[in-house]
């Protein structure tokens, strides 16, 4: 409980200098404006005491944006995961596969998304492929290193008594890579946000992301910082629960030893 507690804490105090930031942000460059430049009170005052339709509409669409990023988390990690145990298991798949993802990673989103839009439609296929294509070359990469990592004596010794590569990587690999594992799903975890956002505002026309997009035209500055403000508190309290499990798992594996 004390190593939740203490990484809620840093969770906690990256906010509030965050926030520190925003409000001095705008300080700084007074030039911005009261209209375009909200500042954190703006925006809890549109969400706390503005209209209960402004609330509605960006409930609503944090609910679709979520379940699109959720669609892109769960496709882009496992498709990361699946190909990291492949790549250990086979020199020729990682010599393949590396360079793939490598290209897939490098060519920008916002160019891809008319090509899927025009293939896969506007619905959620588009979605999972878009919010995976975010989530799956650093969460790969990440999860292939810590798997490459493991003992290399445990797994000779779980070969030496007639284990096959697919019993050292369950009983060796895959434990001797959690912290891989779970840093990859800390940095997925806005990625996939990042993903869904891009496949509303190019695809799907719903969510947050289209909110944010229609807003920009009407001036409806205090829509599009409420927005945003949303979008990241999901991104934190996500960041934040995974960071809680990790912690609990840890304790579980490595005792109460762990910091």
């Amino acid at each position: 409980m004390k190593s939740v507690l203490a990484f809620l804490g840093s969770v906690a105090l990256a906010t509030v200098l965050v926030l520190a930031v925003w409000i001095g942000f705008l300080a700084a460059f007074p030039q911005i404006g009261p209209r375009i430049g909200q500042t954190p009170m703006d925006v809890w005052a549109y969400l706390v005491d503005g209209k209960p339709a402004q609330r509605a509409q960006l409930l609503d669409g944090l609910v679709i944006t979520l379940r699109d990023a959720g669609i892109g988390f769960a496709v882009g990690m496992s498709a990361a995961l699946g190909g990291a145990a492949l790549a250990l298991l086979s020199r020729e798949f990682e010599r393949s596969a590396v360079p793939v993802a490598t290209l897939l990673r490098s060519i920008p989103l916002v160019t891809l998304a008319p090509i899927l839009v025009a293939t896969f439609g506007r619905g959620l296929t588009m979605v999972a492929i878009t919010g995976a294509l975010v989530v799956f070359f650093p969460a790969f990469v990440t999860i292939m290193s810590g798997l490459r990592g493991a003992p290399r004596e445990t797994m000779d010794l779980v070969r030496a008594y007639g284990g096959s590569e697919t019993t050292a990587l369950r009983m060796v690999a895959l434990p001797a890579a959690l912290p891989s594992l779970f840093a990859a799903l800390r940095i997925s975890v806005p990625g996939a946000l990042i993903g869904a956002l891009i496949a509303e505002w190019l695809g799907t026309g719903e969510g947050l992301g289209s909110t944010m997009l229609k807003a920009i035209p009407r001036y409806d500055y205090p829509q599009l910082w409420a927005s945003i403000a949303v979008v990241a508190a999901a991104s934190i309290v996500a960041y934040t629960l995974v960071g809680a499990v990790e912690r609990v798992v840890a304790l579980r594996f490595a005792g109460p030893s762990v910091p």
